[in-house]
């Protein structure tokens, strides 16, 4: 009897397939929007480990830190915004990815626990862009995590949830580090767990290539 492979041997082989039929490789209902999505999130993850090199996460030195990557690192304001495009490029892929597994049925049993882990990812991946708003420290990145925090208290327990992620206001040291603690390392980490879950629950199920 064959012994099931683990997560990570799932993700990469769903990556890279030992074969691929023809007619996969054309465009079908699914318009590869899961790929497309994985892609952007990559994208987003490489250029943001470059930024990594750059950024003072302080209240002091942010917002300098960021000028200075864009005007005097040689394609540094290139690779920023490729950071900040694929970051909105991956929400609106895998917000579409959602909507086309949702009408066509394909969150129906078995892969309903699948189903769950794609929301899951939906939303964490909100907010990682959303914890990302304030690094920046200039006045959009102000207005927008005031925005946001304003939404958190609005729901059951966003009090609690709010103070804990700016306990000293936006423009604090602790709710600054705390943002930048979350976004470049706790959320993403678990982003990619989920995701090579999600392909593993995919390649289990045998998805969209039974021959797999």
């Amino acid at each position: 009897m064959k012994q099931r492979e683990g997560t990570s041997s799932e993700f990469l082989k769903h990556l890279f397939p030992r074969i691929v039929r023809k007619r996969d490789l054309k465009l079908s209902y699914t318009l590869c929007l899961g790929g497309l999505a994985l892609t952007s999130l990559l994208l987003c993850l490489l250029s943001g480990v470059f930024l990594l090199f750059y950024y003072q996460p302080t209240p002091e030195a942010a917002y300098d830190s960021v000028l200075f990557l864009e005007g005097h690192v040689p394609g540094g304001g290139y690779v920023r915004a490729v950071h900040r495009l694929t970051s909105d490029a991956s929400l609106v892929l895998i917000g579409l990815h959602a909507l086309r597994v949702f009408f066509t049925g394909a969150y129906q049993a078995p892969r309903r626990f699948n189903w769950v882990i794609g929301v899951s990812l939906l939303l964490l991946a909100v907010f990682i862009a959303y914890t990302g708003y304030l690094l920046p420290l200039d006045q959009t990145a102000i207005w927008a995590t005031e925005t946001g925090t304003a939404l958190i208290r609005a729901f059951p327990g966003g009090d609690g949830a709010a103070t804990l992620l700016a306990p000293d206001g936006p423009l604090g040291p602790l709710a600054l580090l705390r943002y930048y603690t979350l976004h470049i390392a706790l959320a993403p980490l678990a982003l990619i767990a989920l995701t090579a879950l999600h392909f593993y629950r995919i390649r289990r199920h045998h998805g969209l290539l039974p021959y797999l």
